[in-house]
């Protein structure tokens, strides 16, 4: 992959500081309303109800800040706070009364922003531009998300896993038995490789790599997690599984899939796999693929 260049970073920054510029950011009184816009999304986030983690993780705030925030909107009877009823360890915060009178009126506000922006263009250019901000969520998503190898046995491994195997036990006929799931010690330390992608702290997808044979590495469990879908995750997992395999001196990669999974197909030709004969018994393979990879004796 080629370096970021200092004209993307610089186009990115621009965008960044005029965005902000022309909806308010920048304003102690966001939307003409009696807060920063710190506190406004806080209260936006906090919705019917929330705890104090989940408000934390969801915005990536300093627990420090995070709690003078809430201070200020509780003084200011925006909301309140009480036990979790399911852990007493746990904070949950509530908007009260007038908290939703001004989220009510928070959105109106920014909806009103937004149809102002979008007046001064026509209907082709309002469609460009709702698609290219669609595409720019897309793609910030995606760039979001890390890719970090684990432990076979690590509880993120075993949990993507065990999501994987429920969606096939769903999509298959025959349902699926998890006795087909890798072993830890398969994908763990000089026998193979684990990764998990990670969305905001929370596990959204996984792919792993075992050796096969001397030269030969197979590819397996590559999944993400529905809400993570459409994003390019299932394909940039599938990168790093080569990559990882590439650096352990492995020339071919190869994998299976079942006939009912046709979007994991289309992947795989498409990332430049081509379909061999059957190279192992798995009772849930239908199609079986190769690939070699570059830099290596007989690769492309």
């Amino acid at each position: 992959m080629e370096p970021v260049s200092a004209e993307q970073v610089t186009a990115f920054r621009r965008f960044n500081r005029y965005f902000t510029r022309r909806i308010g950011v920048l304003d102690d009184h966001y939307l003409g309303q009696d807060r920063p816009l710190g506190e406004a999304r806080l209260l936006f986030e906090i919705g019917d109800g929330a705890t104090v983690r989940e408000l934390r993780a969801r915005l990536g705030l300093d627990a420090g800040y995070l709690s003078r925030m809430i201070k200020a909107l509780e003084r200011q009877g925006m909301v309140r706070s009480s036990p979790d009823p399911r852990d007493n360890r746990l904070r949950v915060l509530e908007p009260t009364p007038a908290g939703r009178v001004e989220v009510t009126e928070q959105d109106r506000r920014a909806s009103a922003v937004a149809a102002a922006l979008l007046e001064g263009l026509g209907t082709a250019q309002r469609a460009e531009l709702t698609g290219a901000l669609a595409t720019a969520h897309r793609l910030l998503r995606l760039a979001a998300i890390t890719v970090t190898l684990i432990d076979g046995a690590a509880p993120d491994a075993r949990a993507c896993l065990e999501a994987y195997a429920d969606e096939l036990d769903g999509r298959f006929p025959e349902g699926f038995d998890r006795a087909a799931l890798v072993r830890p010690e398969e994908v763990s330390g000089d026998a193979g490789a684990f990764f998990v992608a990670r969305e905001e702290n929370r596990p959204v997808g996984c792919g792993a790599l075992r050796r096969l044979e001397p030269g030969v590495g197979e590819i397996r469990h590559v999944w993400v997690h529905r809400g993570a879908r459409r994003l390019g995750l299932a394909r940039r997992l599938l990168t790093v599984l080569e990559k990882d395999a590439a650096a352990r001196g492995l020339s071919v990669v190869r994998l299976d899939t079942h006939v009912a999974l046709t979007e994991a197909q289309a992947m795989y030709r498409a990332c430049g796999y081509t379909e061999i004969p059957a190279y192992n018994d798995d009772v849930y393979g239908d199609h079986w693929f190769e690939k070699r990879l570059p830099g290596r004796p007989g690769g492309g």
